[in-house]
């Protein structure tokens, strides 16, 4: 699980161009971690403790005013207070279409806001089965789940 880039087939040239994917389009590009900026740090540590466990992660590490969450494997993403919030997307995949309908139940319970419900989303590939919503300081976070059996 954790946080992987993906570039689906149709992709490659976009994201090769850019430099995102190395030149093996089997290959995926783990990421060690990441860290978002939130303005209510409490408000935040809250809603990602509620949002995130359906997808297996816990808070397990506290530095000041920075918190982070540990997907049984590796703590790989991070809150920290900040003063200034630059609105960012981060997906985090799920290990089937029941988590994203849990993380997406959860979020909307922490006080997340809507941004589009479970459902598979063919624009991006006939397998792609995500939820969006907003966090608390408009962060477009999501849960994604790679069907691959619909993808035939």
């Amino acid at each position: 699980m954790g946080l992987t880039v993906h570039a689906l087939p149709d992709q490659l040239s976009h994201f090769d161009l850019l430099g995102f994917i190395p030149l093996d389009p089997e290959e995926n590009i783990m990421i060690a971690h990441v860290a978002i900026p939130v303005s209510n740090y409490s408000k935040s540590k809250e809603f990602y403790n509620t949002t995130l466990k359906p997808l297996g992660y816990k808070n397990n590490m506290e530095y000041g005013e920075a918190a982070g969450f540990n997907d049984g494997k590796n703590t790989d993403f991070w809150i920290s207070k900040s003063d200034t919030v630059t609105k960012t997307h981060l997906a985090f995949e799920a290990k089937s279409q029941k988590e994203v309908e849990a993380f997406y139940s959860a979020a909307l319970k922490a006080g997340g806001k809507d941004n589009g419900g479970p459902g598979y989303r063919p624009e991006y590939w006939p397998g792609y089965y995500a939820a969006f919503v907003y966090d608390p300081d408009g962060h477009n976070i999501e849960a994604v789940w790679y069907d691959y059996s619909a993808d035939k």
